[in-house]
């Protein structure tokens, strides 16, 4: 497999997990990423159970002065475990990894859905419009859409429009 391939399938894993945190596909998501590091082994699945509960605990909104920061720096703490793994199994092993992080990826996309946290301020000034936190677009929207501090929102102006949340359209 392409170093650029399992690059992007560790940077996905470890968006995945974040995106999860908080959310309904935790517990699904937290069981497979354990199984995923575990490879079998009950203790090591415990450890990395333990380790997703600190992620878990570290990104509930209020719980870091900077969530954003803190969302991104787990991210690359996810990433860089789910690359050191795939880089220490076999080809054989390594291949099952991968496709075990593409589910994964499927099953927060369809579980998890949009995740809207600490985005700022919407302002349109002039017939402009602003959006801070999540647009949807169309009926067909995998999982729920979840927004949290997205800040206010600010319209002046004739025709301006400010959202601060999500918007269904």
């Amino acid at each position: 497999m392409l170093v650029e391939a399992l690059e992007a399938l560790a940077l996905a894993g470890g968006g995945a997990v974040v995106k999860a945190a908080g959310t309904d596909a935790w517990n699904g998501l937290r069981r497979r990423v354990a199984e995923i590091f575990g490879r079998g082994d009950a203790a090591r699945e415990q450890a990395e159970l333990e380790r997703l509960d600190h992620t878990a605990r570290i990104l509930v909104p209020g719980a870091s002065a900077d969530i954003t920061a803190e969302r991104l720096r787990q991210e690359g703490v996810w990433q860089g475990r789910f690359e050191t793994l795939l880089e220490s199994l076999d080809s054989a092993e390594r291949e099952h990894a991968a496709q075990q992080l593409r589910e994964l990826q499927s099953f927060v996309a369809a579980s998890a859905g949009d995740t809207a946290i600490a985005t700022g301020k919407a302002v349109a000034r002039n017939g402009s419009r602003a959006l801070t936190g999540i647009q949807r677009t169309g009926g067909d929207h995998p999982g729920p859409a979840r927004a949290v501090n997205t800040g206010d929102a600010e319209a002046t102006g004739a025709g301006s429009s400010a959202i601060s949340g999500i918007v269904n359209e």
